[in-house]
C-alpha cells in the first residue's frame, strides 16, 4: 500500500514536464470530459465509481457501481456546437456488470457560399463526431476490479466520414485504508482514422502538356491518417467522513495524452447526507497553454418511488470563450 502511494506521488511531477503535440491525433472529441460531475470536478475521476460515466473514466470501475445506472447529459460546447452523453450501467450478476454509452459532438450545419453565391447556394453542409461503447467490467475480489470498453468511432464533415474502433481498459482498487482508492485507465488503443467521400473525387488531366489524351480521368485525392489520441490516466480518491453526514472526497488524476502535454488534474466534493453535493475542480495543472481557468458545480440527489434521481450542474471557464454550462439527469435503480 505505501509503496503504491510513494509510486504515485514521484511519478505525477515527471510528468508534469512534457511536449505538446496538439494537432496530431484524430477524434479529438474523445479527450472532452464527460458528465456534469467530472467536469465540475476538473476531470479527476479515474480512482472512483460514482456514476455511470465511469465508463468514460475508468471502464474498469463499473462493476462497483452499488446500482444500477442510466444518465443524459448535454452541454452547449465551443463556438456553437452541441456536446452530448448518454450511458447507463447495469449489474448482471454480483461481480459483473456491463455498460453502453454514446457521445455525440454536432457542430451543426451552415449554408454553402461561393465565388458566384456569395448570400449562398441553397446548400448546407454539416459536421459531427460520434463514438458508441460497450463496456465490460468484474470484481476479481471485494477490493479489486478490472473491465475493458470495445468502442466505435466516427467523424463526418458533409460527405467525407472517416471511422475507426478502439479499446480503453481499466482498473481500481479500494485500499485497506479506509477512504483511499487507486485507479488506472488506457484509453482510445485503436486503427488510425482517415477521410473518405465522394467530395474526394475528382477530373484531372494527366499529361496537360499534350492533346488527344482523355482529359477528364477520374482520380481522388489522397488523405492523410491520424491516430487516435491515446490517454493514460492514473489518480487516487480519498473520502474523509466530517461526522454522519457530511463527506469530503479529495481526488488528483495524472493524465497523459498521445497529442498533448502531461497534466494533472484535481477535484474536491463536499455532500451532506449523501444528498446535497458541492464540487470543484481545477484542470490541466501543467499545461501553461490550457484555456480552461477553473470549474465548480452541485447535485442533489432525491428518492422517486422505487429509485433515486440525481441532477448534476457544472460549469468550466473557457479562457476567450466565457462559460461552458453542463446538465445531467441520472437515476439509479
Amino acid at each position: 500500500m505505501k509503496k503504491s502511494i510513494l509510486f504515485l506521488s514521484l511519478l505525477i511531477p515527471f510528468m508534469l514536464h512534457g511536449q505538446a503535440k496538439v494537432g496530431t491525433s484524430a477524434a479529438p472529441f474523445l479527450g472532452i470530459d464527460v458528465g456534469a460531475v467530472g467536469i465540475a470536478l476538473g476531470g479527476s475521476q479515474v480512482a472512483r465509481a460514482q456514476d455511470a460515466s465511469t465508463i468514460y473514466w475508468n471502464p474498469g470501475a463499473t462493476a462497483q457501481l452499488k446500482q444500477n445506472h442510466m444518465q443524459f447529459t448535454t452541454s452547449n460546447w465551443l463556438v456553437g456546437s452541441k456536446f452530448q452523453y448518454a450511458a447507463g450501467v447495469m449489474h448482471i450478476s454480483s461481480v459483473d456488470a456491463i455498460g453502453l454509452s454514446f457521445t455525440i459532438l454536432d457542430y451543426g450545419r451552415e449554408e454553402i457560399t461561393d465565388v458566384n453565391n456569395q448570400s449562398g447556394t441553397g446548400q448546407y453542409w454539416d459536421a459531427s463526431d460520434m463514438a458508441v461503447s460497450l463496456n465490460y467490467s468484474r470484481m476479481l475480489t471485494d477490493r479489486f476490479s478490472i473491465g475493458g470498453t470495445g468502442k466505435y468511432i466516427q467523424q463526418k464533415i458533409w460527405h467525407e466520414s472517416a471511422t475507426s474502433i478502439a479499446l480503453d481498459v481499466g482498473i481500481l482498487f479500494r485500499t485497506q485504508m479506509k477512504g483511499l482508492q487507486i485507479g488506472m485507465s488506457i484509453s482510445n488503443f485503436g486503427a488510425n482514422m482517415f477521410l473518405d467521400g465522394a467530395d474526394l473525387l475528382t477530373r484531372i488531366d494527366i499529361d496537360p502538356d499534350n492533346t488527344g489524351n482523355n482529359e477528364t480521368l477520374v482520380a481522388k485525392l489522397k488523405v492523410d491518417d491520424y491516430p487516435l489520441p491515446l490517454l493514460f490516466r492514473l489518480g487516487v480518491a480519498y473520502d474523509l467522513s466530517l461526522g454522519s453526514s457530511t463527506k469530503v472526497s479529495l481526488l488528483a488524476d495524472a493524465l497523459v495524452p498521445s497529442d498533448n502535454v502531461e497534466v494533472v488534474n484535481t477535484g474536491l466534493e463536499l455532500s451532506v447526507f449523501d444528498k446535497v453535493f458541492v464540487r470543484t475542480g481545477l484542470k490541466n495543472i501543467g499545461n501553461e497553454s490550457s484555456l480552461i481557468q477553473y470549474s465548480a458545480g452541485g447535485g442533489l440527489k432525491l428518492p422517486m418511488n422505487q429509485m433515486l434521481m440525481s441532477f448534476d450542474y457544472s460549469v468550466q471557464s473557457y479562457e476567450y470563450f466565457g462559460l461552458i454550462h453542463t446538465y445531467g439527469i441520472e437515476f439509479l435503480f
